[in-house]
């Protein structure tokens, strides 16, 4: 098992030698089993060696990436099919570089492969689970993996270390929706199809004996950050460890036991005691010391062969399909990296105060993709700032998402959902790298400030720590427990040591210990809030800022404000969706169910209100009424909405349930639209297409009211009105409002003209351009908002290549916003 050096792989290919010829068998099995899909398909051939197999999969019509280890071998490949076309042949070693070159960028047939090929080659691979689960992650649907290699059986045994048992087979195969095996000419020929994933399970070994009830295991990563594993001979993973002896201390053990197994050897002073964990085996109690090694030496091997077949590093995103997991093991990882084996038995953990210095390791391509990440971010505008975008480049954001991909994890435009309740309801992201940038952007960070974030999961605080520099410190806070221990526990594995992480509601303030002299330079907020919490505006220094996503109309927007005296004032407006608030934040906007549940109807701000007579009104003619106000395919219109919530009396939200055309509305299902109630009627704004193209950028839309009830035409001119004044006064310049939040209890005379919308604990006084004028025309001032909250997006739906969806709750918002 293993590779030789690439050096001999050199020689072995310039020498002449060769592999087995591709057999008449083996071309048979693979037209009756992997054919070119219809119009052409996309091909891997892993370990190519001199490119028989590839040149015959491009005959067959596969464009084809033929991959080697081997410089030696690509050589001789290209010179001996220098006559073929459709094949790239690129030296790559599939278990340690960057597959940047295999993302499809050099071809017009996409990502991914329709056939991937192992020929030989499989038996050489030393993390043969994480490489496979690897490649099969790069299938297209309905794509297979096709592994031809000699059996141990029939192997000479001097040559066993280039076959596989039955043993192995069998977990090669596993996991698998389909997994066909056939024989070509002595080696088994393996077809597997569907996911290469299957749940993690946590399994026991027999009755432990008495003095085996005192153990510890050692968590070693390498210079990837992947994780040792080992294949025992029972047919699960386990960490290398053992019980302790003697007098031994428990870190001891660890580092003894990794050498005696694994060949690797470490330092006492690089092990360190992270969690104790009891649990019960066979009604035996069982205290298992979880080690984690930050450095090492040496080079990996089986010491140990009557225990363990092998021993390979593992990608800890891999570890939840890992298959069976030895229990203490599988609790260790989820010790050191929570969340990364999800559904384990119950059992204690204590985790120690002790901390461990920061451990590197990251694979080549999270700096690639990194910096793609970073680079999108700074294009779109979210990350003027150097230290902010440098920032971006620096702090390894796959590291506090474990239990993602690396791709995904480095999406700019996608948030990572890391915790879910009972009912799927997301509660904790990484949120969406753009708008976390454009947050910390509305700090102005200075060097050294001291900052809060309400919200924890420990990339963002990281990202902060990063720009406030050596002399800055971020506390942050979570509600859950679970996540204030993810935060902790990352940001000891991958941080910089200027985290502080406290458990508590956030909403009431950090606790005082931790609260500077003088006030927080600045507050984060990273969770959806309907009101400002008293205690952010009291624990900021004067003239710091506060960002937080606040709802407004139940339209969510990041808004930056700035501490003056007891008043906070805007100074920028963001449109972003964020997980739902817990604790003394969490609400439930007031609503009403119409018409059997085709529709709901929200009340925002405020109680419920009177709904009698509103559903045999929907069932009544209904009413329309243009605006003459035209949009295209990217237009933003979210200042509408917000200008709608903030400035028309009886504002409501409709959302419905039924498909677009099948009720009484046009509003699309799981849509809503802004509304404004009245006796008995309501009304409430839709777009419609007006100018259909084939050409996205050329279709048009246009604002329409729709009414039902009595009052529903003067309730439509209204919206009418209300559509037109946005239009003329604020999307012209693309304006926002001023705004300013004062403390609940303050006087009406002592706020500012515009638009008063009431909250719990402060009072948001609006001003939009143009609006003054038409206040005082029509004798109109300050109104009395009411409270209330939102969990969906706030925009209507639209069809594809139309108006864009707003937001979601878990820190995406779309790139074109």
């Amino acid at each position: 098992m293993g590779r030789p050096a690439r050096e001999a792989w050199t020689k072995y290919y310039a020498d002449g030698k060769d592999f087995r010829q591709l057999s008449d068998a083996e071309r048979a099995l693979l037209a009756e089993h992997a054919p070119v899909p219809e119009g052409g398909g996309r091909a891997l051939d892993v370990g190519c060696g001199t490119g028989e197999l590839a040149a015959h999969l491009a005959s067959l019509g596969y464009v084809v990436d033929a991959v080697d280890y081997s410089d030696g071998a690509i050589a001789r490949a290209r010179e001996e099919h220098r006559e073929v076309e459709g094949v790239r042949w690129l030296q790559l070693d599939i278990e340690a570089d960057d597959p940047a070159c295999l993302d499809g960028d050099d071809t017009d047939t996409g990502t991914g492969y329709d056939l991937i090929t192992l020929r030989l080659a499989y038996a050489f691979l030393r993390d043969r689970s994480r490489v496979l689960h690897a490649l099969g992650e790069r299938l297209r649907e309905g794509g297979a993996i096709v592994v031809v290699t000699p059996l141990a059986d029939s192997t000479p045994s001097d040559r066993r270390n280039i076959a596989l048992d039955e043993d192995e087979i069998g977990l090669l195969a596993s996991g698998w929706r389909q997994a066909t095996r056939l024989e070509a000419d002595g080696c088994a020929f393996l077809v597997l199809r569907g996911p290469c994933h299957r749940d993690t399970t946590a399994v026991e070994k027999g009755r432990p004996t008495g003095h085996a009830l005192i153990g510890a295991l050692a968590v070693v990563t390498d210079g990837a950050g992947r994780v040792l594993l080992g294949r025992s001979t029972r047919g699960m993973w386990e960490l290398p460890g053992g019980k302790s002896t003697g007098a031994e201390d428990l870190a001891g053990a660890a580092v003894r036991e990794l050498a005696e197994e694994t060949g690797l050897t470490a330092s006492a002073d690089d092990a360190y005691v992270v969690t104790m964990l009891v649990d019960d085996s066979h009604g035996v109690p069982r205290l298992t010391a979880v080690v984690r090694i930050t450095a090492w030496s040496g080079h990996l091997a089986n010491r140990e062969p009557k225990l363990f077949e092998r021993w390979e590093f593992h990608d800890l995103h891999g570890l939840a399909c890992a298959g069976e997991v030895f229990t203490p093991a599988a609790r260790a990882l989820d010790a050191v990296w929570p969340g990364v084996v999800p559904g384990l038995p119950p059992h204690h953990a204590y985790p120690l105060a002790a901390q461990h210095p920061p451990v590197p390791g990251e694979p080549a391509e999270a700096v690639r993709l990194r910096r793609r990440m970073a680079d999108a971010v700074v294009a779109g505008g979210w990350a003027p700032s150097a230290p902010v975008r440098e920032a971006l480049r620096t702090v390894p954001r796959h590291r506090f998402a474990p239990e993602a991909t690396t791709t995904a994890a480095y999406d700019d435009d996608l948030a990572v959902v890391t915790r879910r309740d009972g009912t799927g309801r997301a509660t904790s992201s990484v949120s969406a790298a753009w708008l976390q940038a454009d947050m910390i952007e509305g700090l102005r960070l200075q060097p050294g400030a001291v900052v809060h974030e309400a919200g924890s999961g420990g990339y963002n605080a990281e990202l902060i720590a990063a720009v406030t520099g050596p002399g800055g410190r971020v506390v942050t806070g979570d509600i859950d427990p679970y996540v204030v221990h993810r935060t902790r526990r990352f940001t000891a594995e991958a941080g910089s040591g200027r985290v502080d992480a406290y458990h508590g509601d956030a909403a009431l303030g950090a606790p005082a210990h931790l609260v500077p002299r003088g006030g927080f330079d600045a507050c984060v907020v990273t969770y959806n809030v309907w009101d400002i919490a008293p205690a952010w505006r009291e624990q900021l220094a004067e003239g710091g800022r506060l960002v937080l996503p606040l709802e407004i109309g139940g339209y969510t927007r990041a808004v930056a404000f700035e501490r003056r005296g007891d008043v906070l004032h805007a100074r920028k407006f963001t449109h972003c969706g964020f997980v739902p608030a817990q604790g003394v934040h969490a609400r439930t906007a007031p609503a009403a169910g119409l018409l059997d549940g085709e529709l709901t109807i929200r009340f925002e701000d405020g109680g419920p209100r009177d709904v009698d007579g509103l559903e045999e009104a929907l069932r009544g003619p209904r009413h329309e009424a243009a605006t003459g106000v035209t949009m295209g395919a990217d237009c933003y219109f979210g200042s509408l909405q917000l200008y709608a919530a903030t400035t028309l009396p009886g504002f409501c939200r409709l959302t419905a349930h039924a498909e677009k055309g099948t009720g009484v509305t046009r509003i699309a299902e799981g849509g809503d639209a802004p509304a404004v109630l009245g006796d008995a009627s309501v009304a409430y704004l839709v777009h419609v297409q007006t100018r259909h193209a084939d050409d996205p950028a050329e279709r048009e839309w246009e604002w329409f009211a729709h009414a039902f009830g009595s009052e529903g035409p003067r309730l439509a001119e209204r919206l009418v009105s209300t559509v037109r004044a946005w239009d003329h006064s604020v999307r012209a310049d693309a304006a926002a409002p001023e705004l300013a939040a004062h403390p609940a209890g303050t006087p009406d005379r002592l706020l500012p003209p515009g638009d008063v919308l009431d909250k719990a604990y402060s009072r948001l006084v609006f001003r939009w351009p143009g609006r003054d004028a038409r206040l005082k025309s029509t004798g109109q001032g300050h109104r009395s908002g009411e409270a209330r909250l939102i969990r969906g997006s706030g925009a209507p739906d639209h069809e594809r290549g139309g108006p864009p969806r707003m937001a979601n709750q878990d820190g995406h918002v779309p790139r074109s916003l």
